[in-house]
């Protein structure tokens, strides 16, 4: 695999829901920080490259007060949302270009550490990757069926913004009064990139019209007052007043939120909604990000951010092709090992058709998703030298945005341990969910897949904060596919038609080499590409609308997945093949594991390096 790790994605210190609600408004709006960025002074020659790289979190943190909330950081701008401006873009993007510029100009990479040469490594691999997508930073749809700040703003209220005080309660009211200048902000770029041809396709809009409907006809019922509600409630034993006192400061709060909503959030959201109805009247017809200014190179940077490579779009489309071969060929072992008769896809059919292959509650599902984590959760001793420290939980998606949501996705804990690690899994429709796919499904997005990899990554305390908190998406997801595989070395899937649903799964990540190079570099429409996956998969129908409709307004994103797991597999049988006996399963997870997360070609450096420190070469 050919590797081009100079070009690599945007830097991630903050959250990706403090990127997509990135900003303020305008001015005297209290709720929105408004902190002018400085550039970080630059260090003494003898200084520790680390206070260089922990004035940076500082200066970066101090323009993210969601990226804090996400750190488990309460302080004054608890209260605030990030500024959305397109001036806090490049406040933001100049403080990482001259940290990196200033870190070139004091530190010599040959005179540094091992550890943090790498650093100093991945900083400059950082900036690079954001350098080479600045020039689109434009082209992101800012509202679409998966993403926007429509549902990030009550999905982060929710999830992350915490109230253990009555000053956390007024935060968060404090937050509701900002909706508002939240929202006009981002209609407004939304509006002014609308009107340059730089939109979503037309078949997004209804989805987006469709939540803001439901949000503002909820009215008081709504999912972000329902949330302050519950959260207020345990605070009134605890507040040092009389019961009557007590009541009246509650009652009060829960008013100010009420307020805040109708007069600042609601009226925004509804601003919002007419601006989606505009668009829908002129949104394009075609799918692919070719019909872009400029597109075929935005989206050649984009592939070369999300694999950490320099594969081109054919080159990416004929490995998915490869691995669908390869799948399809060792599912049919499986329709024999199970007496099926018929064609693969008379096979596919029967899976994801026929009843026993679905649960009928959620309960249910639940259930045998924790059973299947807990029983994986004994043997990892056996398979991890390090692992996490942190609890997760599987929680539901949310009903405000489940009909819209993926399938299945994870939120990383805390720093404080004030969060655990959270698996979600989107119950609205049980035939999206099939049985076969549970294990994979729980193994990927939980142990030993995003859980143990993100936990363990957020707790290494020793690497600077871009390391703990940044991440790389071939690494990231090529991991979790990776997991995904490995239950199987550790004796599970037992079932055969849960090691199917493993193949379906793997399956999926191929197809989608194919489907999203399809897409934005082939011009397949969006109905050729579902066609696509219906013939090659045994997904079903609703699953397979819904994932094409992801790869098609996050373009090259989708395509990380197999090629980070091919490399890991590879690096895998390499170091087996040279080490032979000496080889340790513990040991190479934990190689790959501990330094965080890198560019591809840095982890097949790392791997390298411990096989031949292995050998005593």
């Amino acid at each position: 695999m050919r590797r081009n790790p100079s070009h690599v994605g945007r830097a991630v210190a903050t959250s990706l829901v403090a990127l997509a609600l990135a900003g303020c408004s305008t001015a005297n709006q209290s709720p929105v920080a408004t902190v002018a960025s400085e550039p970080v002074a630059a260090p003494k020659a003898d200084t520790s490259i680390n206070d260089l790289f922990d004035r940076y979190d500082e200066a970066n943190l101090a323009l993210s007060p969601l990226g804090k909330a996400y750190r488990g950081i309460r302080d004054a701008d608890y209260g605030k949302w990030n500024d959305p401006s397109e001036e806090a873009e490049q406040r933001d993007f100049d403080l990482l270009q001259d940290t990196a510029r200033q870190m070139r100009e004091q530190y010599d990479v040959d005179a540094l550490s091992s550890q943090d040469a790498l650093s100093y490594r991945l900083f400059e691999l950082t900036a690079a990757r954001r350098a080479s997508l600045h020039p689109f930073r434009e082209y992101e749809f800012l509202f679409d069926h998966r993403r926007g700040a429509h549902t990030s703003i009550p999905a982060f209220l929710i999830n992350i913004h915490r109230v253990s005080t009555i000053t956390d309660a007024e935060a968060y009211v404090s937050r509701i009064e900002g909706i508002g200048p939240q929202l006009d902000a981002l209609t407004s770029q939304a509006r002014e990139r609308a009107d340059k041809g730089i939109m979503p396709p037309d078949w997004v809009y209804p989805y987006v019209i469709a939540d803001l409907e439901a949000l503002i006809a909820a009215g008081d019922n709504n999912a972000v007052l329902e949330d302050f509600d519950g959260k207020l409630a345990p605070l009134t034993p605890d507040l040092p007043a009389s019961t009557e006192a007590e009541n009246s400061e509650v009652i009060a709060l829960l008013q100010m939120a009420r307020e805040a909503w109708n007069s600042s959030a609601r009226p925004a959201y509804q601003r919002l909604l007419e601006e989606m109805r505009r668009q829908q009247a002129m949104a394009p017809t075609d799918d692919g990000i070719w019909r872009l200014p400029n597109g075929e190179e935005y989206y050649a940077a984009l592939l070369q951010s999300y694999t950490t490579t320099d594969l081109t779009a054919d080159e990416i489309h004929d490995i998915g092709l490869r691995e669908v071969a390869r799948i399809h060929s060792e599912m049919r072992a499986i329709m024999a090992k199970v007496g099926f008769e018929g064609s693969l896809q008379d096979f596919f059919e029967f899976t994801r058709t026929d009843d026993q292959f679905y649960y009928t509650t959620r309960e249910e599902y639940l259930a045998d998703a924790q059973a299947a984590l807990d029983r994986i959760t004994e043997k990892l001793p056996e398979y991890f030298g390090v692992l996490p420290k942190a609890p997760m939980i599987i929680k539901p998606v949310e009903a405000f945005r489940e009909k819209s949501a993926g399938k299945a996705f994870y939120q990383s804990p805390s720093a404080d341990g004030s969060r655990p690690g959270t698996y979600y899994v989107n119950l609205y429709n049980l035939r999206d969910m099939s049985k076969n796919e549970l294990e994979a499904l729980a193994y990927h997005e939980g142990l030993p897949g995003h859980h143990l990899q993100r936990a363990l990554q957020t707790e290494l305390g020793e690497l600077p904060p871009f390391r703990r908190f940044g991440g790389w998406t071939a690494y990231t997801e090529g991991w979790g596919l990776y997991s995904e595989e490995l239950g199987k070395d550790m004796g599970f899937y037992t079932d055969p038609y849960s090691d199917f649903g493993r193949l379906g799964m793997e399956l999926w990540r191929a197809c989608r080499l194919v489907v999203d190079t399809g897409i934005h570099s082939k011009r397949w429409s969006r109905e050729e590409a579902i066609q696509y996956l219906k013939d090659n998969t045994p997904n079903p129908e609703g699953d397979i609308v819904r994932a094409i409709e992801r790869y098609i307004t996050t373009p090259g994103q989708a395509t990380a997945y197999m090629i980070g797991k091919l490399k890991i597999m590879e690096l895998r049988e390499m170091a087996r093949e040279e080490l032979g006996s000496e080889f340790d399963i513990r040991e190479f997870h934990d190689v790959v594991l501990t330094s965080g997360p890198v560019p591809l070609s840095i982890l097949e450096e790392n791997v390298v390096s411990w096989v031949e420190e292995k050998r005593g070469n």
